[in-house]
């Protein structure tokens, strides 16, 4: 199940809510419209195939990480068995279908084909697929599963028969034995960003793993929603869910004496390297950071600092004490400038020595880069944007991308390197079309930024 915002994204969200104290009903005299300019439309962007983010760490780590993500629902409640489906998976498409659906789709089909070696396809017309996935207005997903922007459930084939069946053994992963077909829901009046996000975690999680794990650095199986495609990691564990040496209906134990055998022979580079099992991360912990998220703005400190001292009495030095820095740094964003700042920096501090996770210290230049927009270091801004924008291409998050071009931009115009912030700008509108959608939640953003840099530049 995918959240329905970014975690990740929202610190941006309240930065420029708590920093520009009018309305930004001016821009600065360097921001180009939305739809048109004098070098003509600004373009969507796609990303094209790119060198997967890889795996980082080592077998037995990985190997909890499996047991953990297939024997557990992100409720914590325990699956009894391992499920998967049976021979070639088939997948059909319905509903309202958005224009980049189909190409979003075979690209990640392809992926999972070449990385993860599963024997997936479009079903053929007129047949029964396996999974398919059905879009339909926001509005309507969200009366049904408030907390979800996108889900995945088991053994129906439509909305309406999820309508008829919830609540029901039928549609309860912990009941089956064996995965027969199962439908994904998607809203249809969303981003190009978000229909990918969405087919990448829900697909991944219809065919494999159901848990999702706070402690992973290095995927989408994470409900800090900072990667936004599959990984090398996630891939791996598709693999595994699939190798032949496994089957529905296995208890945990005998899948976990399998295991070993299982990524020595699939990741051999694996063996011997890294740490050993992390510690599942405690109820408690989880729901302090919904509460940190979704709470009342007076109650997000309180229960930011409650974070911090959970990962601490965990004794945690990982992404999860990270996370806990990150989520005060925000609750802190408007009231506290420099505690906020140095809480983006610890988290920083600890990311940059986590393998794979390279994005998160992304996400934290993009926060610290607001700082310094607001406050004129534009040298700063583009010192901090130059390392983080490949990161963002990488990763594919536009976006974090467009964002991130978008304070270059200014920064670059406010140093008197107006080509180069043209360029930047032009860049940036064209990720926002992939990354927002709608022209007037591109020029939102935009003047949102811009406004942090007129900010800057009155000093």
């Amino acid at each position: 199940m995918r959240l329905p915002s970014l975690l990740a994204s929202l610190a941006l969200t309240s930065f420029l809510t708590a920093c520009v104290a009018t309305p930004p009903a001016e821009v600065s005299k360097g921001f180009i419209d939305g739809r048109t300019t004098d070098q003509g439309l600004a373009v969507m962007q796609a990303f094209v195939p790119a060198q997967p983010i890889g795996v980082t760490r080592g077998n037995a780590e990985m190997a909890a990480d499996f047991l953990d993500l297939e024997f557990r629902m992100e409720s914590g409640r325990a699956l009894p068995v391992l499920t998967r489906f049976d021979g070639p998976i088939t997948i059909g498409l319905r509903g309202d279908v958005p224009p980049v659906a189909t190409s979003e789709l075979q690209r990640v089909l392809g992926r999972m084909r070449n990385e993860a070696g599963l024997d997936v396809s479009m079903a053929s017309a007129g047949t029964q697929p396996s999974i398919t996935i059905e879009f339909m207005p926001k509005s309507t997903l969200r009366r049904a599963v408030p907390s979800a922007a996108c889900f995945v459930v088991p053994n129906v084939g439509s909305f309406g028969e999820y309508m008829k069946a919830r609540g029901t053994a039928a549609t309860d992963w912990g009941r089956i034995t064996h995965r027969k077909q199962a439908t994904i829901f998607v809203p249809s009046d969303t981003s190009p960003q978000e229909v990918r996000d969405c087919l990448h975690e829900e697909l991944a999680q219809a065919m494999g793993p159901l848990n999702d794990l706070f402690r992973l650095p290095d995927s989408v199986f994470n409900d800090d929603n900072f990667h936004a495609v599959l990984t090398g990691f996630d891939m791996l564990m598709l693999r595994v869910h699939y190798a032949p040496e496994l089957r529905s209906g296995m208890n945990e134990a005998e899948v976990a004496a399998r295991l070993p055998a299982i990524l020595a022979r699939l990741n051999p580079a694996g063996q011997g390297r890294g740490t050993g099992p992390k510690a599942m991360t405690p109820r408690s912990w989880i729901s302090t950071v919904e509460a940190t998220f979704a709470g009342r703005s007076g109650a997000r400190l309180s229960m930011a600092d409650r974070l911090i001292g959970i990962a601490r009495a965990q004794g945690w030095n990982d992404g999860r004490l990270a996370f806990s820095y990150f989520a005060r740094a925000r609750a802190k964003t408007g009231s506290d400038t420099s505690g906020a700042i140095a809480d983006y920096n610890e988290a920083a501090r600890i990311w940059r020595n986590t393998p794979g996770a390279a994005i998160h210290v992304a996400h934290v230049d993009m926060q610290l880069s607001a700082f310094a927009l607001s406050s004129g270091q534009f040298d700063e801004v583009i010192r901090m944007t130059d390392r983080a924008v490949p990161v963002a291409r990488t990763h594919q998050n536009a976006s974090l991308l467009s964002s991130l071009l978008a304070m270059r931009a200014e920064a670059l115009e406010a140093t008197g390197r107006d080509a180069e912030a043209r360029s930047a700008r032009l860049d940036s509108l064209g990720w926002a079309r992939y990354a927002f959608g709608s022209d007037t939640q591109v020029r939102a953003r935009m003047g949102d930024i811009a406004s942090l840099a007129a900010r800057g530049r009155r000093g």
